[in-house]
């Protein structure tokens, strides 16, 4: 992913009013990530714990959502998996977040959701430079790059779910 900038990440969102994405915390550490191991920008609210932030390059344009998670205690013994990257991890690690679809279809409710990293650290995760807490994710015999690859396919699908 190429480096955004506050104004291209304000931009991006699809599924909140302009106002809302004007008022959105954005990470003041931008200029330190290390772009080049993200396939996307995902961010908790620290003042919100239950909302969280996502922008993806969808067909060659920054593509932001909003989220929210449910406030549900999971059970510390279950394990789960993110949709997005395919990680495991044991209770907490995995969160159903919510994002309401953009346009009209948004204005009246409705929202599609799926399982992701708690952290929205999915990039990390299939790079190895971040491993779950409990549970060690399973070896893959694909590639690394076959398997960024359908980490960006798998969000690229939400994210087309969200903008339908």
């Amino acid at each position: 992913m190429h480096a955004l900038t506050e104004p291209e990440i304000r931009a991006s969102f699809v599924n909140c009013s302009k106002g809302e994405a004007k008022r959105l915390p954005v990470p003041r550490d931008l200029a330190a990530r290390r772009w080049s191991d993200l396939d996307f920008l995902g961010w908790r609210d620290l003042g919100a714990p239950d909302r969280a932030y996502l922008v993806a390059v969808l067909d060659g344009t920054p593509v932001g959502i909003t989220l929210r998670s449910p406030n549900v205690k999971r059970s510390l013994t279950r394990t789960n998996v993110c949709s997005v990257c395919i990680t495991s991890h044991a209770g907490s690690g995995v969160s159903l977040l919510t994002a309401p679809r953009a346009g009209a279809a948004g204005r009246e409710g409705n929202s599609v959701g799926t399982y992701l990293c708690a952290d929205l650290a999915c990039s990390l995760y299939v790079r190895g430079l971040r491993r779950p807490a409990t549970v060690s994710r399973p070896d893959e015999s694909l590639p690394l790059e076959e398997q960024i690859a359908r980490t960006v396919a798998n969000l690229e699908a939400f994210l087309r779910q969200v903008l339908a």
